[in-house]
Protein backbone atom coordinates (compact mmCIF):
# COMPACT_ATOMS: atom_id res chain seq x y z
CA UNK A 1 0.00 0.00 0.00
CA UNK A 2 1.35 3.85 -1.22
CA UNK A 3 -0.14 6.98 -1.49
CA UNK A 4 0.13 9.42 -4.35
CA UNK A 5 -0.11 12.99 -4.39
CA UNK A 6 -2.88 14.24 -6.50
CA UNK A 7 -4.55 17.95 -7.00
CA UNK A 8 -8.05 18.87 -8.17
CA UNK A 9 -8.79 21.51 -10.50
CA UNK A 10 -12.17 22.36 -12.35
CA UNK A 11 -12.59 24.81 -15.43
CA UNK A 12 -16.26 25.64 -15.72
CA UNK A 13 -17.13 22.91 -13.44
CA UNK A 14 -14.88 20.60 -16.09
CA UNK A 15 -12.99 18.69 -13.18
CA UNK A 16 -9.84 17.05 -13.37
CA UNK A 17 -7.56 15.55 -11.12
CA UNK A 18 -3.56 16.27 -11.96
CA UNK A 19 -0.87 13.90 -11.38
CA UNK A 20 2.72 13.12 -12.29
CA UNK A 21 3.88 10.55 -14.21
CA UNK A 22 6.53 9.35 -11.89
CA UNK A 23 3.99 8.87 -8.70
CA UNK A 24 2.80 6.23 -10.87
CA UNK A 25 5.44 3.60 -10.91
CA UNK A 26 4.58 0.13 -10.42
CA UNK A 27 0.75 0.84 -11.55
CA UNK A 28 -0.14 -2.08 -13.54
CA UNK A 29 -3.25 -0.58 -15.53
CA UNK A 30 -3.83 2.79 -15.99
CA UNK A 31 -6.89 2.14 -16.92
CA UNK A 32 -8.14 0.79 -13.81
CA UNK A 33 -6.56 3.27 -12.08
CA UNK A 34 -8.18 5.94 -13.25
CA UNK A 35 -12.09 4.62 -13.18
CA UNK A 36 -10.93 4.10 -9.52
CA UNK A 37 -9.97 7.59 -9.11
CA UNK A 38 -12.76 9.56 -11.20
CA UNK A 39 -15.61 7.42 -9.39
CA UNK A 40 -17.74 10.40 -7.51
CA UNK A 41 -18.78 7.77 -4.96
CA UNK A 42 -15.48 5.45 -4.53
CA UNK A 43 -12.56 7.55 -5.75
CA UNK A 44 -11.76 11.13 -5.57
CA UNK A 45 -14.24 12.16 -8.94
CA UNK A 46 -13.75 13.57 -11.97
CA UNK A 47 -14.28 14.26 -15.55
CA UNK A 48 -10.83 12.53 -16.10
CA UNK A 49 -7.00 12.54 -15.21
CA UNK A 50 -4.55 14.20 -16.51
CA UNK A 51 -0.80 12.91 -16.20
CA UNK A 52 1.96 15.64 -16.26
CA UNK A 53 4.86 14.31 -17.55
CA UNK A 54 8.27 15.21 -19.88
CA UNK A 55 7.38 15.62 -23.77
CA UNK A 56 7.16 12.76 -25.79
CA UNK A 57 8.28 13.35 -28.78
CA UNK A 58 8.56 17.01 -29.42
CA UNK A 59 11.53 18.18 -28.12
CA UNK A 60 9.95 22.14 -28.95
CA UNK A 61 7.04 21.29 -26.18
CA UNK A 62 7.85 22.33 -22.42
CA UNK A 63 6.17 19.65 -20.92
CA UNK A 64 3.61 16.87 -22.07
CA UNK A 65 0.89 15.14 -20.83
CA UNK A 66 -1.73 11.90 -20.91
CA UNK A 67 -5.05 12.88 -20.66
CA UNK A 68 -7.40 9.69 -19.15
CA UNK A 69 -11.37 9.51 -19.04
CA UNK A 70 -13.49 8.11 -16.56
CA UNK A 71 -13.84 4.65 -18.02
CA UNK A 72 -10.05 4.62 -18.45
CA UNK A 73 -9.92 5.25 -22.60
CA UNK A 74 -7.12 7.83 -23.70
CA UNK A 75 -8.60 11.18 -24.74
CA UNK A 76 -6.38 12.92 -27.82
CA UNK A 77 -7.01 16.16 -25.95
CA UNK A 78 -9.32 17.93 -23.50
CA UNK A 79 -9.70 21.95 -23.32
CA UNK A 80 -10.27 21.83 -19.76
CA UNK A 81 -8.21 19.32 -19.41
CA UNK A 82 -5.26 20.54 -20.58
CA UNK A 83 -5.91 23.93 -19.24
CA UNK A 84 -6.29 22.53 -15.72
CA UNK A 85 -3.07 20.81 -16.22
CA UNK A 86 -1.19 23.94 -17.08
CA UNK A 87 -2.31 25.46 -14.01
CA UNK A 88 -1.13 22.87 -11.93
CA UNK A 89 2.69 23.63 -13.55
CA UNK A 90 2.04 27.52 -12.41
CA UNK A 91 0.75 27.36 -8.97
CA UNK A 92 3.25 24.20 -8.18
CA UNK A 93 5.92 27.02 -9.66
CA UNK A 94 6.96 24.33 -11.98
CA UNK A 95 6.91 27.03 -14.95
CA UNK A 96 7.33 31.18 -14.38
CA UNK A 97 6.93 31.96 -18.27
CA UNK A 98 4.04 33.75 -19.77
CA UNK A 99 3.55 30.97 -22.59
CA UNK A 100 4.14 27.27 -22.51
CA UNK A 101 3.93 24.73 -24.89
CA UNK A 102 1.86 21.35 -23.84
CA UNK A 103 2.51 18.23 -25.65
CA UNK A 104 -0.80 15.88 -25.92
CA UNK A 105 -1.63 12.80 -28.17
CA UNK A 106 -3.17 15.44 -30.72
CA UNK A 107 -0.05 17.30 -31.18
CA UNK A 108 1.33 20.59 -29.48
CA UNK A 109 -0.46 23.13 -27.84
CA UNK A 110 0.49 26.69 -26.94
CA UNK A 111 -0.84 27.87 -23.76
CA UNK A 112 -0.63 31.84 -22.80
CA UNK A 113 -0.86 33.13 -18.91
CA UNK A 114 -3.61 35.88 -19.32
CA UNK A 115 -3.84 36.91 -15.51
CA UNK A 116 -3.84 35.04 -11.94
CA UNK A 117 -5.82 35.65 -8.94
CA UNK A 118 -4.95 33.56 -6.15
CA UNK A 119 -5.81 29.86 -6.97
CA UNK A 120 -7.74 30.71 -10.71
CA UNK A 121 -5.72 30.99 -13.82
CA UNK A 122 -6.47 32.88 -17.06
CA UNK A 123 -5.27 31.46 -20.48
CA UNK A 124 -5.50 31.41 -24.08
CA UNK A 125 -4.50 28.36 -25.62
CA UNK A 126 -4.00 27.90 -29.63
CA UNK A 127 -5.16 24.05 -30.39
CA UNK A 128 -4.30 23.67 -34.19
CA UNK A 129 -6.44 23.67 -37.45
CA UNK A 130 -9.92 22.16 -37.50
CA UNK A 131 -10.45 18.77 -40.02
CA UNK A 132 -12.83 16.86 -41.73
CA UNK A 133 -16.30 19.41 -41.41
CA UNK A 134 -18.51 17.24 -43.13
CA UNK A 135 -22.11 16.12 -43.16
CA UNK A 136 -22.71 12.85 -41.79
CA UNK A 137 -26.25 10.73 -42.16
CA UNK A 138 -26.85 8.64 -38.78
CA UNK A 139 -29.40 5.85 -38.20
CA UNK A 140 -30.35 5.32 -34.90
CA UNK A 141 -32.42 2.81 -33.47
CA UNK A 142 -36.59 2.84 -34.02
CA UNK A 143 -35.74 4.10 -37.23
CA UNK A 144 -34.75 7.28 -36.31
CA UNK A 145 -32.76 9.54 -39.03
CA UNK A 146 -30.71 12.33 -37.47
CA UNK A 147 -27.93 14.89 -40.39
CA UNK A 148 -25.42 16.12 -37.68
CA UNK A 149 -22.09 17.92 -38.85
CA UNK A 150 -18.99 16.09 -37.72
CA UNK A 151 -15.58 17.84 -37.18
CA UNK A 152 -12.34 17.23 -35.91
CA UNK A 153 -10.76 19.99 -33.14
CA UNK A 154 -7.87 17.14 -32.07
CA UNK A 155 -10.80 15.45 -30.90
CA UNK A 156 -13.88 13.94 -32.86
CA UNK A 157 -17.27 15.94 -32.06
CA UNK A 158 -20.59 15.32 -33.69
CA UNK A 159 -22.28 18.91 -33.70
CA UNK A 160 -26.67 19.01 -33.97
CA UNK A 161 -28.16 22.21 -33.85
CA UNK A 162 -31.36 22.32 -32.13
CA UNK A 163 -34.03 24.73 -31.36
CA UNK A 164 -34.48 24.00 -27.53
CA UNK A 165 -32.61 20.98 -25.95
CA UNK A 166 -35.95 20.57 -23.56
CA UNK A 167 -37.76 19.42 -26.45
CA UNK A 168 -35.12 16.23 -26.90
CA UNK A 169 -33.59 13.53 -25.02
CA UNK A 170 -30.19 15.01 -25.78
CA UNK A 171 -28.46 12.62 -23.32
CA UNK A 172 -30.20 9.65 -24.82
CA UNK A 173 -29.13 10.49 -28.20
CA UNK A 174 -25.52 11.40 -27.24
CA UNK A 175 -24.91 8.54 -25.75
CA UNK A 176 -26.03 6.39 -28.78
CA UNK A 177 -23.88 8.56 -30.78
CA UNK A 178 -20.78 8.62 -28.71
CA UNK A 179 -20.54 4.59 -29.87
CA UNK A 180 -22.00 5.10 -33.17
CA UNK A 181 -20.51 2.64 -35.61
CA UNK A 182 -18.93 5.26 -38.17
CA UNK A 183 -16.69 6.31 -34.95
CA UNK A 184 -14.37 3.47 -34.80
CA UNK A 185 -12.55 5.69 -31.79
CA UNK A 186 -16.39 6.64 -30.50
CA UNK A 187 -17.05 10.74 -30.44
CA UNK A 188 -18.16 13.36 -28.62
CA UNK A 189 -21.28 14.91 -29.30
CA UNK A 190 -22.45 18.45 -28.68
CA UNK A 191 -26.17 20.13 -28.99
CA UNK A 192 -25.92 24.19 -29.96
CA UNK A 193 -28.78 26.25 -29.81
CA UNK A 194 -27.70 29.62 -31.56
CA UNK A 195 -28.35 33.10 -29.64
CA UNK A 196 -26.77 35.00 -32.13
CA UNK A 197 -24.50 35.41 -34.70
CA UNK A 198 -21.38 35.34 -32.53
CA UNK A 199 -23.17 33.63 -29.52
CA UNK A 200 -24.73 30.19 -28.90
CA UNK A 201 -25.28 27.34 -25.98
CA UNK A 202 -24.42 23.93 -25.44
CA UNK A 203 -25.13 20.93 -23.95
CA UNK A 204 -22.32 18.44 -23.80
CA UNK A 205 -22.00 14.25 -24.02
CA UNK A 206 -18.29 13.63 -23.89
CA UNK A 207 -16.99 9.87 -24.63
CA UNK A 208 -15.46 8.19 -21.73
CA UNK A 209 -17.23 10.97 -19.79
CA UNK A 210 -21.10 10.98 -20.42
CA UNK A 211 -22.90 14.59 -19.69
CA UNK A 212 -19.88 17.16 -18.78
CA UNK A 213 -21.18 20.52 -17.83
CA UNK A 214 -18.45 22.55 -19.98
CA UNK A 215 -15.84 21.36 -22.81
CA UNK A 216 -13.32 22.97 -24.55
CA UNK A 217 -13.18 21.14 -27.24
CA UNK A 218 -16.87 20.90 -28.06
CA UNK A 219 -16.91 24.36 -27.49
CA UNK A 220 -14.42 25.34 -30.57
CA UNK A 221 -16.04 22.71 -32.59
CA UNK A 222 -19.62 23.87 -32.06
CA UNK A 223 -18.07 27.37 -32.95
CA UNK A 224 -16.27 26.16 -35.94
CA UNK A 225 -19.57 24.72 -37.52
CA UNK A 226 -21.55 27.77 -36.73
CA UNK A 227 -18.66 30.09 -38.43
CA UNK A 228 -18.43 27.60 -41.01
CA UNK A 229 -22.30 27.63 -42.15
CA UNK A 230 -22.31 31.35 -42.40
CA UNK A 231 -18.72 31.39 -44.16
CA UNK A 232 -16.95 33.39 -41.44
CA UNK A 233 -14.11 33.27 -39.28
CA UNK A 234 -14.19 35.25 -36.05
CA UNK A 235 -14.88 34.69 -32.08
CA UNK A 236 -17.52 33.10 -30.98
CA UNK A 237 -18.86 32.81 -26.64
CA UNK A 238 -20.37 29.62 -26.11
CA UNK A 239 -22.74 29.56 -23.17
CA UNK A 240 -22.65 25.68 -21.40
CA UNK A 241 -23.88 24.96 -17.80
CA UNK A 242 -20.69 25.57 -16.37
CA UNK A 243 -19.73 29.32 -17.62
CA UNK A 244 -18.90 30.77 -21.15
CA UNK A 245 -15.53 30.13 -22.91
CA UNK A 246 -14.42 32.28 -25.35
CA UNK A 247 -13.58 30.75 -29.05
CA UNK A 248 -11.95 32.06 -31.62
CA UNK A 249 -11.68 30.64 -35.59
CA UNK A 250 -8.98 33.20 -36.98
CA UNK A 251 -8.14 33.83 -40.72
CA UNK A 252 -5.21 31.75 -40.88
CA UNK A 253 -7.59 28.78 -39.84
CA UNK A 254 -6.18 28.13 -36.62
CA UNK A 255 -8.26 27.80 -33.38
CA UNK A 256 -8.24 29.77 -30.05
CA UNK A 257 -9.66 28.89 -26.53
CA UNK A 258 -9.96 31.40 -23.81
CA UNK A 259 -11.10 30.21 -20.25
CA UNK A 260 -10.00 29.51 -16.76
CA UNK A 261 -8.89 26.77 -14.28
CA UNK A 262 -9.12 26.87 -10.99
CA UNK A 263 -7.02 24.80 -8.37
CA UNK A 264 -9.56 23.42 -5.59
CA UNK A 265 -7.97 21.24 -3.10
CA UNK A 266 -4.64 18.84 -3.54
CA UNK A 267 -4.41 15.22 -1.18
CA UNK A 268 -3.11 11.55 -1.41
CA UNK A 269 -4.87 8.90 -3.07
CA UNK A 270 -4.01 5.23 -0.97
CA UNK A 271 -3.56 2.47 -4.07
Amino acid sequence: MREIEFYKFHGFGNDYVIVERESLEGISSLTDFAIRVCDRHRGIGGDGIVIIEKPITDESADYGCTILNPDGSEAAFSGNGTRCAVAYLYLKKFWKKTTLRLETASGTKTFKLLKREENRFWFEAEIGEPSRIEKVELYLPMGKFLLADFVDVGNPVCVFFVDDFDSIDWRKIGAEIEVYPAFPRRTNVVFVKVLGPREIEVRIWERGAGETSSSGTCSVAAAVVHLAKRNERGEVLVKAPGGVTETCWDEKNRMHIKGEAEFVFYGKFIV
